[in-house]
């Protein structure tokens, strides 16, 4: 599939514009191509290429709204989405919360697309899952993974004169690494938007070392343990509690940023001092559309956690108008700030704790403390005197990342990772923390 151009969406947006007939209308084209490439029992079972484009046509008559998708670009085709989505408008009923479209936006490019990766063909996939597989192979492991990679555009306009448009890349690599009697198991998550910055020799060489180092795991007994959490463990927890920086669940008392009275935690500490956490549309590592999707509204960088204290919170346009402040472009990507020390060095800065891989199958138990459960897997070591002693099992835990991250002793040096069930783009740190809930052990490996 050929990436359109912004001189191509802009004349498909400006065609689509003109049919409208409707009190405003919003226009969004995109489209893109993605590869992937899965092994499993050290040999490849699926392979595959799919592309799409799609244009999705939203208008409004007073607060009747309606939408309507096509993937076809003739002019023909686009007067019929445009009718289409008039004709939905006319039967919807007032939407209550409506807000007109955004007046015009002033979007900075950013550095989302590199054409390493748009590159990507199936030798390079195939080339992936074989050292992958090799490494395996020779060391007598069973590996099996997922390797995707994507190239897609997005464009934005409204009949209020915004236009927006940017390319993106990205790839992304997990592999699990198990011993053939299954005793043992390793994993490794590599996230980038540029291949330059991807060796999946080095990737699975990680995994390779972990389950190798995890056969014969001892039991420890549940407790509160210090912890040294990876990059990955440390985004899986951390994820659940970015999606309750929202001023509108925090004023209404349904997350851990509520005060009694309709009040919100802005400005309050909450956490460790040495927690700073923003957002950054342009940072280089992990750039992003530099306009939230849902609402067009142009991001900004923005300060979420300053030195420990709710720095801000996100504001839909509906409820920043009900409390009289400025509505605010949702963050793509949350960046926390750390050290040079790397995994190792926080291991050699610890007497007793435990190393954790990765978590796994995370549950909220309470949003209003962000309350999480779930479960270490795929290399969970013992540390005693700056060293990994021995392979633990894995225990099953009961923890808040609000309360892990005013438990910090040490934070390591921030990598690019992707949370599991996560839509933001994250550099985080590993982190030592004190007093991690561990509360009963699981046999899983």
């Amino acid at each position: 599939m050929t990436i359109l151009t912004q001189d191509q969406t802009k004349r498909i947006c400006d065609r689509v514009l003109s049919f409208s007939k409707a009190d405003e209308c919003t226009v969004t084209v995109s489209g893109g191509r993605n590869g992937n490439i899965r092994f499993a029992r050290n040999a490849v079972s699926t392979a595959g290429l799919a592309d799409d484009t799609s244009i999705a046509v939203q208008v409004a008559f007073g607060k009747r709204q309606g939408t309507a998708t096509i993937n076809e670009f003739d002019d023909k085709s686009l007067e019929k989405v445009v009718r289409r989505a008039e004709e939905l408008a006319r039967l919807a009923p007032e939407n209550p919360e409506f807000m007109p479209a955004v007046g015009k936006q002033e979007y900075k490019a950013s550095q989302t697309f590199a054409k390493r990766t748009a590159d990507i063909d199936p030798e390079y996939r195939a080339q992936v899952a074989a050292y992958s597989i090799e490494a395996c192979k020779k060391n007598h492991l069973v590996a099996a993974g997922f390797f995707t990679d994507n190239a897609s555009f997005q464009a934005v306009a409204n009949s209020n004169g915004v236009f927006g448009h940017q390319e993106t890349t990205q790839l992304d690599y997990t592999c699990t690494v198990r011993t053939e009697d299954g005793r043992g198991s390793g994993w490794v998550k590599r996230n980038a938007r540029d291949a330059a910055r991807f060796d999946a020799r080095e990737a699975i060489e990680v995994a390779v070392e972990k389950a190798m180092r995890s056969v014969d795991a001892k039991a420890l007994e549940p407790g509160r343990y210090t912890v040294i959490l990876e990059p990955a463990a440390t985004s899986d927890l951390l994820s659940y509690m970015f999606f309750g920086f929202d001023a509108r669940s925090a004023d209404e008392g349904r997350s851990f940023l509520s005060k009694k009275g309709g009040a919100n935690r802005l400005g309050d500490k909450l956490f460790d001092e040495q927690v700073n956490i923003w957002s950054d549309p342009w940072n280089p590592d992990v750039a992003v559309v530099p306009w939230d999707s849902n609402s067009m509204l142009a991001r900004q960088r923005m300060d979420v956690i300053k030195n420990g204290k709710v720095a801000n919170l996100g504001y839909s346009r509906y409820w920043a108008k009900k409390k009289g402040v400025a509505a605010t472009g949702l963050p793509g990507n949350f960046i926390m700030a750390g050290t040079d020390k790397s995994t190792a060095d926080l291991i050699a800065n610890t007497k007793k704790g435990v190393l954790v891989t990765r978590t796994w199958y995370i549950r909220m138990v309470d949003p209003q403390s962000v309350l999480l459960t779930g479960l270490t897997r795929d290399g969970t070591f013992y540390i005693e005197n700056g060293k990994i002693k021995h392979p633990i099992k894995n225990f099953r835990f009961n923890e808040s990342p609000v309360t892990m991250l005013n438990n910090i002793e040490e934070i390591g040096k921030p990598v690019v990772i992707g949370g599991e069930e996560s839509p933001f783009s994250m550099m985080l740190p590993a982190m030592k923390v004190r007093d991690f809930n561990f509360t009963s052990l699981s046999d899983a490996v």
